[in-house]
C-alpha cells in the first residue's frame, strides 16, 4: 500500500475577522464618548427681532450666563463671577496676529443670558466686562420666528 503524500497548500486568504471585532469595539466606544464631548452650555435664549451686530472681524469673546446665574467662559468652563474679571481682562489683552496694539482690548464681549436669569446676574457680567475694559459689550438673542 502505497501513501500518497499530499501536500497542504498555505491559504492565501487573509483573516479579516479580528479586524472586524476590532472595528465594532472602536465603533461602540466612538459612539459611547461622542455624546460626552459636546461642550456647551445649555441656553435658552430670548426671542427677540434684533439685526446682527457686525463685529468688524474681530473675535468676540462670549461669556454666557444660565437660569441658575452661573457664569461660562468661551470654552465652556464655569468660571465664578470673582474670576470673570481677570479671565475678561487676559482675553482682552490678548493681541491676535496681524493686529497691532492699538486694537489690544477692542474685542466685543457677547453675554448669552437665558431668558430666565435673574437681571442681576447680567448686570454683574456687564460690569465684570466693562472694569475690565471692553468697549463693546452686547447682549445675545435668537432671531424671531418671523410668521406672515
Amino acid at each position: 500500500m502505497s501513501r500518497k503524500c499530499k501536500r497542504r497548500r498555505a491559504m492565501a486568504e487573509m483573516n479579516v475577522v479580528p479586524y472586524i471585532d476590532v472595528m465594532l469595539v472602536l465603533l461602540v466606544i466612538f459612539m459611547v464618548t461622542a455624546p460626552m464631548l459636546q461642550s456647551g452650555v445649555e441656553i435658552n435664549l430670548p426671542d427677540t427681532d434684533a439685526q446682527a451686530i457686525n463685529n468688524n472681524n474681530q473675535t468676540p469673546i462670549i461669556i454666557s450666563v444660565n437660569k441658575h446665574g452661573n457664569y461660562f467662559n468661551d470654552e465652556g468652563s464655569q468660571i465664578r463671577i470673582t474670576e470673570l474679571r481677570q479671565y475678561l481682562v487676559g482675553q482682552l489683552n490678548k493681541v491676535s496676529a496681524g493686529s497691532n496694539k492699538q486694537t489690544k482690548g477692542s474685542r466685543p464681549v457677547y453675554i448669552r443670558g437665558d431668558e430666565n436669569v435673574a437681571y442681576r446676574y447680567l448686570m454683574q457680567a456687564m460690569v465684570a466686562a466693562q472694569r475690565a475694559g471692553a468697549k463693546s459689550i452686547n447682549l445675545m438673542s435668537d432671531p424671531m420666528n418671523q410668521q406672515n
